[in-house]
This record gives structure tokens, C-alpha cells and sequence, in this order.
């Protein structure tokens, strides 16, 4: 959350999470944001090993490639780092919005996402797991699971996978 020299929430900050707060009650999805990304092969022709990835706006801008673990170089970031920092920072987005409405202080917590790629004993290709552990410092157990549960449920990549990718989620 951003915060301002006291520490307190930013005033335009705390505007934008009470925005998004609210309920919507539409037929169909609205719209409110799209990021668009382009990935590129870099010198072995092939994106996941050398390729490089760039927003339309520029801001993310970045080498891809094999990790050392897998047999590549290393040289840059993968696939799997990417989709646990995208979840883990929308899942934080919405624990912020749960814990507000339920009295909790999110400004401290933490969410590390551990996203493993193996092979599919049901097809033979690949499949993708996460575990989500969050920290809510200082808050009574008891409703941080309960926050932590709601949040889960809410968050639109958990929405996303369910069903698809085994995800494992621990209160620290």
C-alpha cells in the first residue's frame, strides 16, 4: 500500500481501494484494465530459452530464459517467476481489500508465491503448481485465515486456475 511520511495510507491510494472495493453487479465482465505483452525468440528461436518480453507501454521490458536448474543460462527471467509475482501481487491486492473491509491492517503483510512447473502424469507434457504463503503480522490467527480464505476466493488469478493448477495456501 502506498503511504505517505506518517505512514498512514496515501488519501488517493485509500480513494482507489474503496473504488475497487465495490461490489459490481453487472451481466458480463467490465472491463477496467488490459496489459498487452509481446514475447519475441531470441537466439535459439524458441522465447522460453532466449526470447524477450516487452509491455506496450514499456515498462516491462526483460530477457527470458531457461533457468540454470532446467539446463539453460540463466540469463534472464522465466515464465514461472513471472506468473508467481503476477499472483502473488494480485493476491496481495486483493487481501488488502478483504482485510479493510474485515478491520484487518494489511499494510505489512507479505505474499510469496512458489510456482513449480513439472510433468503431467496425465498426459505426459507439463502442468504448473503454486503455493501461496502470506504473512498478516501481528493479526490473531483465526481471522487471518478467515481474510486469507476470502481473499482466495476473490482474487482473479486464483479465480482463473481453479480447477487447473493445484494450489496450496498457508497463513505464516
Amino acid at each position: 500500500m502506498s503511504t505517505n511520511e506518517g505512514g498512514l495510507m496515501n488519501p488517493n491510494t485509500r480513494e482507489l481501494m474503496q473504488q475497487l472495493g465495490q461490489q459490481y453487479e453487472g451481466a458480463v465482465m467490465k472491463p477496467l484494465y488490459t496489459a498487452v505483452v509481446t514475447v519475441t525468440p531470441g537466439q535459439e528461436g524458441h522465447a522460453r530459452m532466449s526470447g524477450h518480453a516487452r509491455s506496450d507501454d514499456g515498462l516491462l521490458d526483460l530477457n527470458l530464459a531457461f533457468p540454470t536448474k532446467l539446463g539453460g543460462h540463466g540469463q534472464g527471467t522465466n515464465p514461472e517467476q513471472l506468473f508467481a509475482a503476477g499472483y502473488a501481487a494480485c493476491f496481495h491486492g486483493t487481501l488488502a481489500l478483504v482485510s479493510t473491509k474485515a478491520g484487518i491492517d494489511a499494510s505489512t503483510a507479505t505474499v510469496t508465491c512458489a510456482v513449480t512447473i513439472g510433468r503431467d502424469p496425465a498426459d505426459g507434457g507439463y502442468i504448473l503448481s503454486a503455493k501461496l504463503t502470506v504473512a498478516l503480522p501481528g493479526e490473531d490467527r483465526e481471522k487471518s485465515e478467515q481474510v486469507v480464505a476470502q481473499a482466495y476466493k476473490l482474487c482473479p488469478y486464483s479465480k482463473a486456475i481453479h480447477g487447473n493448477v493445484d494450489v496450496e495456501v498457508t497463513v505464516a
